[in-house]
């Protein structure tokens, strides 16, 4: 007998656990990572009733993997454009409130004796609220269209970012342990840096990719380069020292913004679970009774620090964004909890060895018992409010009440506003390229080249040429490109007053885009090479071929913008075609008039008699006078389409008739196919038999055709072969004239068959 390896008696005692355990919770109605964890404590080593984990090892490592693919999934349904849309009221009330708690987690850890890494990573853990265990309480009480739920929901993509970004600040800090303001800042703008580069650089290159190869990926291909392209930049974060799960989570994000996306969350969803229960199981693993015994004091402590804390900071969060008493309450109590992002951070802290055993178990309490509480503080919190507007002076409910009408009502923004943030998207944007170009040219190509060429001269001349040759459209868009909205336009119209300051904006650019080239150079030649040749040149450059760079500028600024706004065209492209579908309609509608015809949009169902046969099988047109004037099908259209066109299943078909034409033929159209009838309702499988009916006297059909010799009808079945001496007829036309003599080959009813033959 072969050896089986440990590490798949302990994957099948997890998911066997697993599953019996979240099907008792799905029982009673409890959130299934919850289950997950206590099938992970029945499976330890601290519950020696039944069979225990052996191999933890290597279930750490498929927990890892739970982990990256967890994020890899969060980042395809958040996408950076839906931050951006979540507005200023829940991001004002989310970072209230993350400030509030992760300041008041590190102060009360400290006040609990604990070190100053066990406090920072208690603050993390209570940075998030579980958005699973919120979605769910409300749809069980209904709340889910309130207008304070729309709050909770932005407030909670808000979270979700904030919480990856903390992730790598702590492992930062856990890794070179220094916690000065100056290492933090520089670390904070690294990150921003790095999730800005691979973003731009993602949405430009992987949706023209995905584009191209649109039509040879099938789901196989598809779920395999979307896990490759995750684990990738998994290993890329990495290298420049960042987590597994940044990685992951900004390779979701870009993919979010591809017409993929759903596609790939689909296809991803039975991997993440997958993965993802190992990962809750083995977080499970973890739990100590004793410890929790012992930590019962600090669990109890955190708790109500989760509870009171979130509730205050994010309802006070909320009142400042300009929300009404009402719903900041109804906000501040739904918050009221901690999720699965609790475990990852606690996760985290053991993987580095950087925090205390009992850190574990009192996060994995105090989710548990809010967890518990979340509903009952969502359905109580209109009561709490009613009694806080009867227990609060009238003066201050009033005041709080003008507070969030007057912010409602500011004004959009001015035109000068629009115009320095578009500078300072051009500026910030070309920054960060012209960086990460500088990082290339110093790490790969500058290398490459003085490994090859050993002339000093030689060698910064083609470092210049090539480093600048690809940098030079960003430095034109860094020093002249303009913005391109409406506001700008008006504001360079007005000469009196705004065409001096946009001047001095432009030359102030130019400036600094001459400093940053002078930096640029130095880094790449020596300083007397870089003052001497390497500006004053490619200054010079950039004024000569001004237009041409200009021109491959936006080109690429083109194909990024259309790659960033696929989703959004490609909804506009349809419904515009939806559009014009109903224009063209109404014309011939009104074009017919006088002829009392109009078009009709009919949807094929599934299961109509239609389905399948060509329209000039159908004879629609000879029977009731109708014309198709064209078949809609997903995103194309099939124009007067051809006798030899065929409906398929939910195709919408525009149909040309008169009213009288259209009652006649409607139900013609809208017949479905009989699956069961009087006939076959007792009919069991073993009655359908492939059977041989003579041609002769006794079956009476020599001459007919098998159209008209009711053969179908009278056996419910069909003609799939006839032998005719020494001739095999395969699928014969319903038009075939049957002769004496031949050998009829059926699949239908035996009983119906046996009677064709007494007949």
């Amino acid at each position: 007998m072969g050896h089986l390896p440990k590490l798949i008696e302990d994957l099948a005692l997890i998911l066997i656990a697993g599953a019996i355990i979240t099907l008792l919770f799905k029982r009673i109605k409890q959130p299934l990572v919850l289950g997950y964890i206590i099938a992970g404590f029945l499976v330890s080593p601290h519950f020696i009733f039944i069979p225990n984990v052996v191999d933890q090892e290597n279930v750490k490592t498929l927990a890892e993997i739970g982990v990256i693919f967890l994020l890899f999934s969060l980042g395809l349904e958040f996408s950076f454009k839906k931050l951006v849309r979540v507005g200023g009221a829940a991001s004002i009330t989310a970072f209230t409130e993350i400030i509030f708690i992760i300041i008041a987690g590190y102060f009360t850890g400290k006040w609990m004796g604990w070190s100053a890494m066990d406090s920072m990573f208690l603050g993390g853990m209570l940075a998030s609220s579980s958005t699973t265990i919120i979605l769910r309480a409300f749809d069980e009480l209904g709340m889910k269209t309130k207008q304070f739920a729309r709050i909770v929901f932005g407030v909670l993509v808000v979270e979700d970012i904030i919480v990856i970004l903390l992730m790598v600040l702590l492992s930062t800090i856990a890794v070179t342990k220094e916690f000065e303001g100056m290492q933090i800042l520089f670390t904070v703008l690294k990150l921003l840096f790095f999730l800005a580069m691979w973003f731009i650089v993602g949405i430009f290159l992987l949706p023209t990719f995905l584009r191209v190869a649109r039509k040879l990926l099938d789901e196989e291909t598809l779920l395999i380069l979307a896990l490759g392209l995750c684990l990738g930049m998994v290993v890329l974060a990495t290298k420049v020292g960042f987590s597994a799960e940044l990685g992951a989570f900004v390779m979701g994000s870009i993919i979010a913004e591809t017409t993929l996306a759903e596609r790939v969350e689909y296809l991803i969803k039975p991997v993440k679970d997958l993965f993802g229960a190992v990962f809750f199981v083995s977080v499970g693993m973890m739990i100590d009774p004793k410890a929790m015994g012992q930590y019962g004091a600090p669990i109890l402590v955190v708790t109500l620090l989760v509870i009171l804390g979130k509730m205050i900071s994010t309802t006070i969060g909320a009142l400042i964004s300009g929300q009404p008493l009402k719903q900041s309450v109804q906000v501040g109590m739904s918050m009221a909890q901690i999720g699965e992002f609790a475990f990852i951070v606690a996760t985290l802290g053991v993987s580095l060895r950087v925090t205390s055993d009992f850190l574990f178990p009192v996060a994995v309490g105090a989710s548990a018992i809010t967890t518990f509480t979340t509903p009952y503080f969502i359905k109580f919190s209109e009561p709490l409010y009613n009694w806080l507007a009867k227990l609060l002076p009238g003066r201050w409910v009033q005041k709080l009440d003008s507070y969030s009408s007057s912010t409602q009502q500011i004004q959009a923004e001015s035109d000068w506003k629009v115009v320095f943030k578009t500078y300072l998207r051009i500026i910030l944007s070309n920054t960060i390229i012209l960086i990460a170009l500088l990082l290339l040219s110093e790490n790969f190509i500058l290398p490459f080249i003085n490994k090859r060429i050993e002339h000093d001269n030689l060698r910064n001349s083609i470092t210049l040429i090539v480093s600048l040759g690809i940098a030079a459209p960003f430095f034109w868009a860094f020093m002249a490109g303009r913005p391109k909205n409406q506001a700008y336009k008006e504001l360079w119209v007005d000469k009196k007053y705004n065409r001096g300051p946009l001047l001095i904006v432009e030359v102030l650019r130019i400036v600094l885009g001459i400093l940053f080239i002078a930096i640029y150079v130095n880094a790449l030649v020596p300083a007397r090479v870089a003052l001497f040749v390497g500006i004053p040149i490619t200054v010079l450059v950039i004024l000569t071929f001004s237009n041409r760079i200009q021109r491959f500028y936006q080109r690429i600024e083109k194909r990024f913008m259309r790659n960033l706004n696929e989703r959004e065209i490609e909804a506009e492209e349809a419904h515009a075609i939806e559009n014009n579908l109903q224009l063209k309609n109404r014309e011939m509608r009104s074009n017919m008039q006088a002829w009392d015809a109009h078009i009709l949009e009919m949807d094929v169902n599934p299961q109509a008699t239609a389905v399948g046969v060509s329209l000039k099988n159908l004879k629609w047109r000879e029977q009731f006078g109708i014309n198709i004037v064209y078949i809609k099908r997903g995103e194309k259209i099939i124009h007067t389409p051809g006798k030899e066109n065929r409906l398929l299943p939910f195709d919408r078909v525009g149909i040309l008739a008169t009213d009288e034409q259209i009652a006649a033929f409607k139900p013609v159209f809208d017949a479905k196919e009989l699956l069961a009838n009087d006939d076959t309702d007792n009919t069991s499988i073993d009655d359908i038999v492939l059977q041989k009916i003579l041609v002769d006297e006794h079956t009476q059909l020599k001459g007919l055709t098998i159209h008209n010799s009711g053969i179908r009808e009278k056996t419910n079945g069909l003609v799939v072969g006839i032998e005719r001496g020494k001739e095999r007829i395969l699928n014969p036309e319903s038009s075939t004239v049957l002769e004496w003599g031949d050998i009829i080959w059926i699949v239908g009813n035996r009983k119906k068959m046996q009677q064709l033959i007494v007949e």
